[in-house]
């Protein structure tokens, strides 16, 4: 099998690019024939295209990247096969992704985004992303690097460090998260919440938002915003050094920081929704808040990303939920229990952790790969 894997490469630190590395360290390691290449990078496709002839294209995006992903491939006569995650409605290119012979897709609830939206659904698989659990692992709270992680934070080694981590913060449920330290600030033990965003225009908009928030709330003393550049070497300590990882996301396809936390065995505090519920067992390797809203949308304007002329107006016939809050009081009764019980954090750490490699680990999704790949196309 010959597989060239269309994804961010060289990879960025983010979510997508680390989802197509992965599998194309997978694959690697499995023996398998693959090369990698940046989705956008046509004449470098081609290129591969002529020389390497690839039995399969295995492209990394969401629907509005099916240009790049499958009709490029397509013009040279090349399967594409691409693995997409969802941005709460498939709005475009229903036509040609319904003719590919397979589609894979990150959950069950982004299959069900896509089947809701004129997608077949027997032509779409679930393969979940992967995690290097060689590097998210679980490490010692003396262990001198995650002791500099906390320092360099300004985290005391008797204070509890709660993690958030994302493009943005919001997204990820941080405010959901400050509303309800608020609220259990007085029964706590001490803590600091941290969250870490990436450095860019639109975050840094919404972190001013966040931060007045917290003042809002009386809790900006305890609340950090790391704003900073870091590369995926530096994520397992970063992940290691907190006692709790929250992320009550308000729209998430997979969930991959809360699988990476699994793995370095730290017990999620999440939504029970979306990708979560494929990833996390509420009760057992994490804790899962109810959802308290919807968003609810009746139109979007959208534009050339998607395949339409600038300010398209897309009216829905039924109106689409983009967007989900978690149970602020959910949040608050479990990061409560967790931060006054350190064996259950512990617990909870460890069963994540046996979740995680045994159903996350990339090498685990490259075999599933191949597994699909056989079954659906013929493709040894």
């Amino acid at each position: 099998m010959k597989v060239l894997v269309m994804y961010d490469y060289p990879p960025s630190p983010g979510g997508l690019a680390t989802q197509g590395d992965l599998l194309y360290k997978g694959l690697l390691g499995m023996g398998v024939d693959a090369r990698a290449v940046h989705f956008e990078s046509a004449q470098e496709k081609e290129w591969y295209y002529r020389w390497f002839e690839p039995d399969v294209v295995i492209g990394v995006g969401y629907w509005g990247h099916t240009p790049q992903l499958v009709l490029h491939p397509q013009r040279y006569g090349i399967q594409p096969v691409p693995w997409l995650v969802a941005d709460g409605y498939i709005a475009n290119y229903q036509e040609v992704l319904n003719t590919l012979p397979l589609i894979l897709v990150t959950s069950n609830w982004v299959k069900e985004m896509y089947v809701r939206d004129g997608i077949h659904g027997d032509r779409i698989e679930v393969l979940p992303v992967g995690c290097d659990t060689d590097s998210f692992i679980p490490f010692e709270k003396n262990d001198p690097k995650i002791l500099a992680v906390r320092e360099a934070l300004g985290i005391s080694p008797e204070q509890l460090m709660i993690l958030t981590v994302g493009g943005d913060a919001a997204s990820k449920g941080a405010q959901e998260v400050m509303q309800a330290l608020a609220i259990i600030d007085s029964k706590a033990p001490d803590w600091k919440y941290v969250c870490k965003v990436w450095p860019q225009p639109r975050t840094k908009i919404q972190n001013l938002a966040d931060l007045q928030m917290a003042s809002d709330l009386g809790i900006e003393k305890n609340v950090t915003y790391e704003t900073n550049t870091i590369s995926r070497n530096f994520m397992p300590y970063l992940v290691g050094a907190c006692d709790i990882y929250a992320a009550p996301s308000r729209l998430e396809g997979f969930g991959m920081p809360q699988v990476e936390a699994g793995a370095c065995g730290k017990p999620v505090v999440s939504i029970k929704a979306m990708g979560m519920l494929d990833t996390l067992i509420d009760g057992e390797t994490a804790f899962l808040a109810n959802v308290a809203q919807r968003i609810v949308v009746n139109e979007v304007i959208i534009g050339g990303e998607s395949g339409f002329e600038e300010k398209h107006k897309l009216i829905f016939e039924v109106p689409r939920t983009v967007d989900y809050r978690a149970n602020v009081q959910d949040i608050a009764k479990y990061l409560l229990i967790l931060m006054k019980d350190a064996s259950l954090r512990d617990k909870m750490g460890k069963a994540g952790r046996e979740r995680v490699v045994a159903n996350f680990d990339y090498r685990v999704v490259a075999k599933r790969f191949v597994q699909i790949i056989n079954e659906k196309l013929g493709i040894n």
